[in-house]
């Protein structure tokens, strides 16, 4: 992996991050969520080892999972309160 393209993933991290913790709305925080998501998985599968590609694959279904619960109560809180923040 090129320094380029690590410093890309490294700086997708942070902006995650920071999205996730500075905000107000649901859906803000599950985008810096996937940001983080789409930062670090290439990063953890970046040894090309069996044992990082599957706890790439677990991290990732783990994620998926997290992200659908997310969305599902944050759309049912939303539905039931009137509002998106947090």
């Amino acid at each position: 992996m090129t320094p380029y393209v690590l410093s890309i993933f490294l700086f997708g991290l942070g902006l995650g991050t920071t999205i996730t913790f500075a905000s107000t709305h649901w859906l803000t925080a599950w985008m810096g969520l996937e940001i983080n998501t789409l930062s670090i998985l290439p990063l953890m599968a970046r040894q090309h080892h069996p044992r990082a590609v599957e706890a790439t694959a677990k991290y990732f279904l783990a994620q998926a999972t997290a992200a659908t619960a997310l969305l599902f109560a944050s759309t049912t809180n939303a539905w039931f309160s009137g509002v998106w923040e947090i």
